[in-house]
C-alpha cells in the first residue's frame, strides 16, 4: 500500500505544478512590450527566428552549465504545436532573467535537446518586459 506524504497532496511537487499552471495562464495576458527582432546569421542555413511570450522558464539548469531555457507561445511550434523551447547559453543569459508573460525574440539553429525535443539554440536573444 502506498503511503501519503504528510501534506496529503502528493509532496512538494504540487506547488511547482500550480506555479507552472499560473505562469501558463499569465502568458495569455495582454502583451505590452515587443522586443527587438533577432536575426539569423547568413552562415547558419538551419537557423530559425522566433518571437513570443514566455510560458515557462527553467531558471536552474540541471546539468549545471549555467544556461537558461524558455518555452514560448509560438505559432511555428518548433518543439510542440504552438510552443518553442529556447536554449540560452550562460554568456547570452539575460539579467535579470525574464519570466512568464515577458516577450522574447530569439534566433539560432534548431538542435535536439536532452529529452529529444527540437529547440532553438539561441545565438541572439532580445527581451521586452
Amino acid at each position: 500500500m502506498r503511503k501519503r506524504s504528510a501534506d496529503g497532496a502528493g509532496g512538494s511537487r504540487l506547488p511547482n505544478v500550480i506555479s507552472n499552471f499560473l505562469a501558463f495562464l499569465l502568458s495569455f495576458a495582454v502583451v505590452t512590450g515587443v522586443p527587438a527582432p533577432s536575426h539569423c546569421p547568413p552562415e547558419h542555413p538551419a537557423c530559425r527566428e522566433t518571437v513570443g511570450p514566455i510560458v515557462y522558464v527553467e531558471r536552474v539548469d540541471p546539468d549545471g552549465d549555467g544556461d537558461a531555457h524558455f518555452v514560448i507561445r509560438d505559432p511555428q511550434g518548433i518543439t510542440l504545436p504552438g510552443l518553442t523551447a529556447i536554449d540560452v547559453r550562460k554568456g547570452l543569459r539575460p539579467h535579470p532573467l525574464p519570466g512568464p508573460g515577458d516577450v522574447v525574440s530569439a534566433a539560432g539553429p534548431v538542435q535536439t535537446g536532452s529529452y529529444g525535443q527540437h529547440q532553438i539554440h539561441a545565438l541572439e536573444l532580445h527581451v521586452a518586459r
